[in-house]
């Protein structure tokens, strides 16, 4: 099994985020599978590994290209003096951040490193250093071309967003019809190539209570959503139903049927999702031609410096980040050799899984 090289942008160094990198890569056995490579300082890291873990060892580079593979690396980003002020907003750990997720992703996209993990940051902190984007999500699907799908994963979970960052009274005017048709292709093609799944079967969330009760709560589920999801059933032959109310398909047990939800915003998706993935979600960026993950936590301020932080979603996001890099080099590899693709769709598939879909639907009329 080829070791991966799994870079890591260290993220705000006043929040929890390299408390959770240190311990994570404190269990020696992860560099049986991987090479961690920290994009940070020396000094940030021997800081919090100090309050953290006082024998976690580290290998001082500056570049991926002097790394040791054996060695848990940090890649000095930030030659002056970064100023360390737990729990706080400021424009120096802002400064940290960006110049550690600027130099992680271009060794990403210059194929230097496997797959990226990025450690939370806290968006004020990157706005007071001049950071332009809204978050990290905005930042590489700049840089790292493809159509990008925010998802949140768990082993059996997986829960995509149409709208993320965005104030929810401007969720309505945002959607319409090409990008809920955009989001839903890549999320499928996503569960294909990233997840191994051949015939994924996606469940489209509908946006107004009741999926809008045929028009008396809301307009766009028979207008946008529906028309989407009737496009591609029909263009692309994709095992998709919906527009689902959100309540009710979480509820009842629904969402264990497929293999993709695909929600109309941020708390919609993300809300179900945090209650049934106990602490061990991950964040995926899918869609692009890089691969990251990230916890699905944030800096945690209030427990900064206090050695407390669960590194548990942190090290689902390394596990995760292994497994999608490994899935996507297969996938290609086998693909080269495929006799059943054609215009990037298979031809052939489960047939129950369409007459399931079917019953379904007949339900929801």
């Amino acid at each position: 099994m080829k070791k991966l090289k799994i870079g890591v942008s260290i993220g705000d160094i006043n929040g929890i985020g390299p408390e959770v990198v240190i311990k994570t890569f404190s269990d020696k056995r992860l560099l049986n599978y991987c090479t961690p490579v920290i994009y940070a300082a020396s000094k940030v890291i021997a800081y919090h590994k100090n309050i953290v873990n006082p024998d976690f060892q580290f290998y001082s580079a500056d570049n991926v290209n002097l790394i040791k593979h054996d060695r848990v690396n940090v890649i000095n980003v930030l030659l002056e003096k970064s100023e360390i002020n737990l729990g706080a907003i400021t424009a120096e750990a802002g400064n940290m951040a960006i110049k550690s997720l600027e130099a992680a992703v271009q060794d990403l996209k210059d194929k230097k490193i496997d797959a990226l993990v990025t450690a939370p940051i806290h968006k004020k902190s990157m706005e007071l250093a001049g950071f332009q984007h809204v978050g990290h999500t905005q930042y590489l699907a700049e840089n790292l071309h493809g159509r990008d799908l925010m998802m949140m994963v768990t082993d059996d979970l997986r829960v995509g967003l149409v709208t993320d960052h965005i104030p929810l009274k401007e969720v309505a005017s945002k959607l319409n019809k090409n990008l809920i048709i955009d989001k839903i292709k890549s999320m499928e093609q996503s569960l294909k190539v990233d997840f191994g799944i051949e015939r994924p079967t996606i469940a489209v969330l509908g946006l107004n209570p009741h999926a809008g009760d045929d028009g008396l709560i809301g307009k766009e589920d028979n207008s946008v959503i529906r028309p989407a999801i009737v496009e591609l059933k029909k263009s692309n032959n994709m095992l998709i139903t919906g527009p689902h109310p959100a309540d009710g398909f979480f509820g009842s047990g629904q969402y264990r049927k497929y293999d993709g939800i695909l929600a109309m915003y941020h708390d919609q998706g993300l809300v179900p999702f945090k209650l049934l993935s106990f602490g061990a979600g991950v964040n995926f960026t899918a869609g692009l031609s890089g691969i990251r993950t990230s916890p699905d936590h944030g800096t945690a301020f209030n427990i900064a410096g206090k050695n407390e932080a669960d590194p548990g979603s942190f090290r689902s996001a390394v596990y995760a980040a292994m497994d999608i890099s490994r899935q996507r080099t297969a996938f290609y590899s086998d693909s080269k050799d495929s006799l059943v693709k054609k215009n990037d769709q298979y031809q052939e598939y489960d047939e129950t899984k369409d007459e399931v879909l079917e019953i379904e639907e007949e339900a929801e009329e």
